[in-house]
């Protein structure tokens, strides 16, 4: 990778080309667990790759070349002054938590498309629940027990020391341990809510669209959403079902555009 960062900035539009399409569906991944709403994460995604591609020149092989890109990526979204839904509301676990018991149903949705929607309506709702945690908690969550780096490569990342963000993700997963395991009826029979009784009152706020889902219809690079929810039959526990995400893809034609809107002089090229 180091040869092919060294070929980039030498000037070869080949080489760059294939470190964007690299790195570009594991940083729009970053993005989306982060701001939620997939627009939102295609802005992001293209910002971090401009400012990933504009700073390669920089790169020294400290860390893998993703772990590089991570680190930039994960600057910029902590200091993104757009606040997703869930942070201007300033929504906690507990309102969160209040929230889908006043719409849970008595019975399971039986209507159209019945077990497409249900998907649709965890993948949201797992989204939702990560933007309860303030950012720092998020970031430390989504690196450690939803990318699985580890403590050292995910405290390189965010630049602080080992022990700091070994702090910062237990106090995520605690929140997230005990909101899931009162809450979640994927992570345990105790938990009241259930997906497919969620479907009808998603539909009727427009939560979700049943026409066109958003997460459900979201292009993948690598396993679908079948793939991801199978695991959920393995493993019952709040890391696990927020992980279970499909492999979501970033949009090809704004990426792929990125190349050429770095060679037309609108930016400062590997300085």
């Amino acid at each position: 990778m180091s040869e092919l960062v060294a070929r980039a900035v030498d000037g070869d539009q080949d080489a760059l080309r294939d470190i964007v399409r690299e790195l570009r569906d594991p940083l729009y991944r970053l993005a989306l667990r982060m701001v939620w709403r997939p627009a939102d994460a295609e802005d992001a995604t293209q910002e971090i790759l401009i400012r990933v591609i504009t700073r390669l020149s920089s790169f020294r092989g400290e860390a893998a070349l993703l772990t590089w890109a991570y680190r930039i990526g994960v600057n910029y979204l902590l200091n993104l002054r757009r606040k997703t839904p869930q942070e201007e509301r300033e929504l906690s676990l507990d309102e969160f938590g209040a929230n889908l018991a006043e719409g849970l149903a008595a019975e399971d949705y039986g209507g159209p498309d019945a077990e497409l929607l249900a998907h649709e309506v965890r993948l949201s709702c797992t989204q939702a629940v990560l933007q309860c945690l303030e950012r720092s908690e998020r970031i430390a969550f989504v690196l450690g027990d939803i990318f699985e780096l580890t403590s050292t490569e995910a405290a390189w990342v965010l630049d602080i020391s080992a022990a700091a963000y070994r702090k910062r993700l237990e106090r995520a997963r605690e929140r997230l341990r005990a909101f899931m395991g009162s809450t979640c009826g994927v992570v345990t029979e105790a938990g009241f809510c259930r997906c497919t009784r969620r479907v009808e009152q998603a539909v009727s706020v427009g939560r979700i669209d049943p026409a066109a889902p958003t997460l459900v219809g979201h292009a993948v690079n690598g396993r679908g959403v079948r793939e991801a929810a199978a695991q959920l039959h393995r493993l019952h526990d709040a890391a696990a079902v927020l992980r279970a995400h499909p492999d979501y893809a970033a949009p090809r034609d704004r990426t792929d555009a990125i190349v050429g809107l770095l060679r037309s002089g609108s930016f400062p090229l590997l300085e």
